[in-house]
C-alpha cells in the first residue's frame, strides 16, 4: 500500500459524499479503505467509466506490497498473504498466517476419513471467537496417480476446507485436480526439474501455486519471474524449512530476506506470501513426542516471523492450541483494543434476587469474567461499560470507567432494576472500589464492591451476597 492517510486516499475518491457506499462521507469511506474494512468496488460511483483512470490509479495505490494469493471457494476460502509493512506496531497484519495440517494417499479410508474430520471439526473458544485451522493437505506418498485421485476424493467428500495437492510429480497433481479443480486448491510444488509441467496445470486450472527452491533465493526468484512472465501471479514461495541447527538459522534468514526484499526494497518479482513446513521436523525427529514439540516451536516461530501459511502435521491438542493461540494474538489489530459490546448480559437464569455486576467490555475481561461466574453456575446480570475496550483497573485511571458510563449502560439496555431486581444492588469490581460513592450518587443504587479477581467471585458470593 502506498498512501497512509485518508486525505491521499480521498483525492482519488469522486468526492460526492452521495452515501451510496454505505458511509456518510467519501473522507469516511476513504478511512475504510485504508484499514481494508471497505473495497473500492463499494464505491458505485467511481467504477463509472469517468472515474476510470483514478480507480485504476486507486488500485495500485491501495494494491498490498506483498501479494494477496485467495484458495478455496466460498465461506472457507483462505486469503494468504497481503501484508504492507514489517512489524506489526507499523500498521497491523492483516491476513492470519494459514494453517493446514496432512493426510497422505497411503492411509486407510477410515483413517484418511477420520485424520480429515478431526482437521475440519477443531475449534476452539478464545476472546470471543472460535479458534480453528483452515486447509488439508493430502500429501502423494505413494507416487501413484490413481491412489492419489482416490484420496483426494474422500477429502473433498468429507470437507468443505480448501485443500492443498502436494507431490513433486505432475501427473499426481494432475490426478488430483481432475477432482477438485472446481476447489481453487494450492499446487504443491514447482520446482527448477518440473516447472513447465506444473506451470501448465497452474494456467490450466486457475490455480495457486508454491514455488519451492531449499535454501536458493535466487532460484526461487528466478522461478518466480518465469511464472509471472506467462501470466501465473497467485504464487506462494517456499525457501525451505530446515528444522534444527545452523540450518534452521538460515531458515529464519531466508524469510527474513525475502520478507524485507519484497516490502522494503520494493522487489516485486519476489513480492509474494511465504510458505513454512514446521511439518520438516517429523524428518529428524523419531519420537512422536519431540517431533510434535520442535514442530510447534517452528510454527511459532514462523508465525511471527512472516510465515503466511504452513504444513504442518501433529492434531494432538497440545500442538494445536499454542499454533492457535500464537496466530490469534499475533493477528490481533493492535490499533483496535479487542472488544465486546457494551450491555447487561443474562448468565445462565437470573432472577429478581440475582446480582448485578459490573466489568468492562475489554474482550479479555469480558469473556474471563464470564467464564468464572457461569463456570460457578452463579445466575446474574453482567453489566458490561463500554471503557473503549480497556480493562478495570486502567479504565477508572484513564477515566474510561465512570459513575456516567454505568448509569448509561442500564439506561441505554433499558433495564430497569425496580423491575429486573429486588434489591436494587450493583457489584463493583475490586478494582474500581473508589467509584463507589460517585455510583450511588449518579444512580441511586446500593453499591457492594467485589473481589478484584473474579476468580475469587464464588467464595464471596457466599459471605456477601444476598445483600442484608
Amino acid at each position: 500500500m502506498k498512501v497512509n492517510s485518508p486525505l491521499q486516499v480521498y483525492k482519488y475518491l469522486p468526492q460526492t459524499n452521495c452515501g451510496e457506499c454505505g458511509e456518510a462521507t467519501c473522507m469516511a469511506f476513504a478511512s475504510h479503505l485504508l484499514d481494508r474494512s471497505n473495497k473500492i468496488e463499494d464505491c458505485p460511483p467511481i467504477l463509472d467509466g469517468k472515474y476510470k483512470k483514478k480507480y485504476l490509479e486507486l488500485s495500485e495505490l491501495l494494491a498490498s506490497e506483498i501479494r494477496e494469493v485467495i484458495a478455496g471457494v466460498g465461506e472457507t476460502a483462505v486469503k494468504i498473504g497481503g501484508d504492507d509493512v514489517l512489524y506489526r506496531h507499523q500498521l497491523t497484519f492483516f491476513d492470519p498466517t494459514v494453517l493446514a495440517y496432512d493426510v497422505s494417499d497411503t492411509m486407510s479410508e477410515e483413517e484418511l476419513v477420520g485424520r480429515v474430520k478431526k482437521i475440519s471439526e477443531f475449534k476452539k473458544f478464545y476472546v470471543g471467537a472460535f479458534l480453528k485451522v483452515d486447509m488439508v493437505a493430502v500429501r502423494s506418498t505413494s507416487n501413484d496417480p490413481s491412489k492419489f485421485k482416490a484420496a483426494v476424493k474422500k477429502v473433498t467428500e468429507t470437507t468443505t476446507l480448501p485443500l492443498i495437492l502436494c507431490s513433486f510429480n505432475p501427473e499426481v497433481l494432475a490426478a488430483g485436480l481432475e477432482v477438485c479443480a472446481d476447489r481453487k486448491p494450492i499446487l504443491y510444488a514447482a520446482t527448477k526439474e518440473n516447472w513447465q509441467q506444473v506451470s501448465e496445470l497452474a494456467l490450466e486450472h486457475k490455480t495457486p501455486v508454491v514455488l519451492f527452491s531449499p535454501g536458493d533465493l535466487d532460484e526461487l526468484k528466478t522461478l518466480a519471474v518465469s511464472f509471472k512472465e506467462i501470466g501465473i501471479n497467485d504464487i506462494i514461495l517456499d525457501p525451505g524449512t530446515y528444522p534444527r541447527g545452523e540450518q534452521l538459522k538460515t531458515t529464519f534468514e531466508n524469510f527474513l530476506k525475502l520478507r524485507r526484499a519484497g516490502i522494503k526494497e520494493g522487489q516485486k518479482d519476489i513480492a509474494y506470501p511465504i510458505m513454512a513446513t514446521p511439518i520438516t521436523s517429523w524428518m529428524v525427529n523419531e519420537d512422536p513426542i519431540t517431533a510434535s514439540y520442535w514442530e510447534t516451536v517452528l510454527a511459532s516461530v514462523f508465525t511471527v516471523k512472516y510465515g503466511d501459511m504452513m504444513i504442518m502435521h501433529s492434531i494432538e491438542p497440545y500442538a494445536l492450541l499454542p499454533e492457535v493461540h500464537i496466530r490469534s494474538t499475533i493477528f490481533t489489530d493492535p490499533r483496535t483494543p479487542v472488544r465486546v459490546d457494551p450491555g447487561v448480559y443474562e448468565v445462565g437464569s437470573p432472577t429478581k434476587d440475582s446480582p448485578v455486576i459490573i466489568t468492562t467490555n475489554f474482550a479479555l475481561t469480558y469473556y474471563t469474567v464470564e467464564s468464572d461466574i457461569s463456570s460457578n453456575d452463579i445466575n446474574c446480570y453482567l453489566a458490561t461499560v463500554d471503557t473503549d475496550g480497556i480493562g478495570v483497573q486502567a479504565s477508572v485511571a484513564g477515566g474510561q470507567l465512570t459513575a456516567a458510563k454505568i448509569k448509561e449502560t442500564f439506561d441505554n439496555a433499558g433495564f430497569d432494576f425496580k423491575e429486573k431486581t429486588s434489591h436494587n444492588t450493583v457489584i463493583l469490581p475490586g478494582m474500581a472500589a473508589r467509584l463507589q460513592g460517585d455510583v450511588e450518587d449518579t444512580t441511586g443504587l446500593n453499591v457492594k464492591i467485589g473481589p478484584p479477581d473474579s476468580g475469587r467471585i464464588f467464595g464471596w458470593m457466599e459471605t456477601n451476597w444476598p445483600p442484608k
